[in-house]
């Protein structure tokens, strides 16, 4: 064989295995946040919305909201002039809503990666991970109290997901470390095992204060104080009552400009009303309260406006999950959260079932679904969901992200351009004829289409050979495999050095605590 033959056989033999490592390299695909092209879904009409927030304004100014082992939030309240007693806040009609007015309509969370960085309002919808579950299930160990190896696998799954935004906050509560100190570990796994935004924590001020510090590691000092670089969940302790520690977390955000959630935990007929009007009066009564409150701390801290609600089974006293009342409330939340003119905050892979089946998928779809309809900005709990919010699932986690690949598409809406409308196609296809050939299909039919990458749609016989694989099976597969692949995104060693030796300060600065 002449050299001339070897060099050609060498070239194409390497132009070959370049092409092959090409298809088999591991490629994280990102979706951006999404954008609606949709209509949301108005279910309240203008009037029905008026008598609610009447409603709500006689809530907060005759029956009033509790600050409570809060001094400083009373007199914040006292010299905004509303009627304190004790720890009762009275706040006179359109108080509230006037302060409101100065919290942004919009705001960027801005990741390290900067790719990855989201926006939070108007048409946009931000999806992030399951949060705060003690416990984890998964097809070979079943259900088990979490530790932080589970947070940091979930961690991992969040960022290998294509249609996730966010890497989120407590994804699961790492129950092997100290009360204490768990909060430096999961957000030193945020910040080094993803380049997705992330949350901040509120289980105490020192805290919030901890995850503000970690970030100006992170980010730099002066763009934290300049940009929203963080995330935060402040739950109302439903019925209208506002407790120190949470208000104290809000207090360091806002103070520092990071981002709030506002919302109300409420399960209806135990934290609020059976009736659907009811709620809403209440619900918006307390985002109102909390809202107003972090614009007494800063004006122009940026917050959500949140909705978390479900109703409950009144034989066994058990929260119920995507049921019509929980959707007709979050429908109107976000028409109420819209006239305020702030982001919405609601719904997720929200179900009752202890296992990733038939159940969990019927009130998850409902569930995602109707946060796609009712306007919301930002989901937290968008996949990996079970019992309740007691227990995050591995292959739930990668079955609900799956799907968030189909709200994606939903919300782009039908397109009508020349190439949508296909006439090219009809014309050259004709009666009687099929399109698998056409031009038309040949250009676009890669992208024509959702495609899940888990479900199975294989016929009867190749499926009964693979071995018979139902969904969590193949959920199972799909995370042994997202894990395989994963990469951890590079940082920059000082930084990650500062870190370390931050996370390994205050834990030392203090003994340890599991109460």
């Amino acid at each position: 064989m002449s050299d001339t033959a070897v060099a050609g056989r060498r070239g194409r033999t390497g132009g070959g295995a370049a092409r092959r490592a090409e298809r088999t390299a591991v490629h994280i695909d990102k979706a951006p946040a999404i954008t609606r092209a949709i209509p949301n879904f108005e279910l309240l009409g203008d009037d029905v919305l008026a008598t609610i927030e009447a409603n709500a304004e006689t809530v907060l100014e005759e029956i009033g909201v509790n600050f409570v082992n809060n001094p400083a939030a009373l007199d914040r309240w006292r010299e905004a002039g509303a009627d304190v007693q004790g720890e009762r806040v009275h706040i006179p009609r359109g108080l509230a809503r006037k302060l409101c007015e100065t919290a942004p309509s919009s705001f960027i969370q801005h990741a390290r990666n900067p790719a990855n960085s989201v926006e939070i309002g108007g048409k946009g919808l931000v999806l992030a991970p399951v949060y705060g579950p003690p416990f984890v299930r998964d097809a070979a160990g079943g259900r088990r109290y979490a530790t932080m190896e589970d947070f940091r696998t979930f961690v991992k799954l969040g960022h290998m997901s294509k249609w996730l935004h966010h890497s989120g906050g407590t994804v699961c509560e790492p129950t092997d470390v100290p009360v204490n100190k768990r909060h430096l570990d999961m957000l030193h796994a945020h910040m080094t095992l993803s380049d997705k935004p992330f949350m901040g924590s509120v289980t105490e001020p020192s805290r919030a204060q901890d995850s503000v510090d970690m970030c100006k590691i992170l980010f730099g000092a002066d763009f934290v104080d300049q940009n929203t670089v963080m995330t935060s969940l402040v739950n109302i302790n439903s019925p209208m009552t506002f407790d120190d520690v949470m208000m104290g977390a809000l207090k360091v955000f806002a103070e520092n400009n990071q981002a709030s959630i506002i919302s109300p935990f409420i399960v209806g007929g135990a934290m609020a009303p059976v009736s659907v009007a009811g709620t809403l009066t209440q619900v918006l009564a307390e985002v109102m309260a909390g809202i107003a409150y972090s614009q007494l701390i800063r004006k122009g801290a940026p917050v959500i406006f949140g909705a978390f609600v479900t109703s409950i089974d009144m034989n066994s006293g058990a929260p119920t999950f995507g049921t019509p009342e929980a959707a007709h409330i979050t429908y109107g939340a976000g028409q109420l959260a819209r006239r305020m003119n702030l982001p919405f905050r609601s719904s997720g892979s929200f179900c009752g079932s202890k296992l990733p089946d038939a159940q969990a998928a019927y009130e998850t779809a409902n569930s995602l679904n109707m946060g796609l309809l009712s306007g919301v900005n930002f989901m937290l709990h968008a996949c990996g969901w079970l019992e309740g919010g007691l227990v995050a699932s591995f292959e739930k986690f990668v079955m609900d992200a799956d799907q968030l690949g189909a709200l994606h598409h939903l919300a782009r809406g039908v397109e009508i351009d020349e190439n949508a409308q296909a006439l090219d196609a009809i014309r050259e296809v004709g009666p009687g004829g099929h399109y698998l050939g056409c031009a038309h299909t040949q250009a676009n039919f890669k992208e024509a289409f959702w495609k899940s990458d888990l479900l199975d749609y294989k016929p009867f016989e190749t499926w009964s050979d693979e071995g018979a694989r139902d969904t969590q099976s193949l959920a199972a597969a799909r995370v042994e495999k997202l894990l395989g692949d994963y990469v951890q995104p590079p940082m920059d060693p000082e930084t990650r050095a500062a870190l370390d030796a931050f996370v390994a300060e205050r834990k030392a600065a203090e003994p340890d605590s599991f109460m």
